[in-house]
């Protein structure tokens, strides 16, 4: 049996395999065992329409109309959205908003809302 690498992320020595991928069982962060070494090093940074870095469970605002595809639903300008979490892809916010359900959004049409 192999030793596998702990977790680049919290450091958990109980990493195990699943398919291609390696698991932490502590904060559930996956990584490519090649990726190991390098670590965070090329972590992606989501930004909204003003440049502001977003992060998982952030407040954003709709800053823009957005016809919802397949309906005659739009989320209206300064729609807030609560608890949205970052993907990778075209539609890199995942969330839920109030009447209409979960959705993907893109950043560039959000605006963070700043905590006091």
């Amino acid at each position: 049996m192999t030793a596998l690498p702990p977790c680049p992320k919290c450091a958990c020595e109980w990493s195990y395999e699943d398919g291609a991928l390696l698991v932490c069982p502590e904060c559930a962060h996956e990584w490519a065992p090649g990726e190991a070494a390098s670590g965070d090093a090329e972590a992606r940074v989501w930004r909204d329409a003003n440049g502001t870095a977003l992060a998982d469970g952030d407040t954003v605002t709709v800053i823009k109309d957005l016809k919802i595809k397949g309906t005659s639903q739009v989320v209206k300008v300064g729609t807030k959205v609560r608890n949205i979490r970052l993907t990778d892809g075209d539609h890199d916010i995942d969330c839920r908003i109030d009447g209409i359900g979960s959705m993907g959004l893109k950043s560039e049409f959000v605006r963070k809302v700043q905590s006091d």
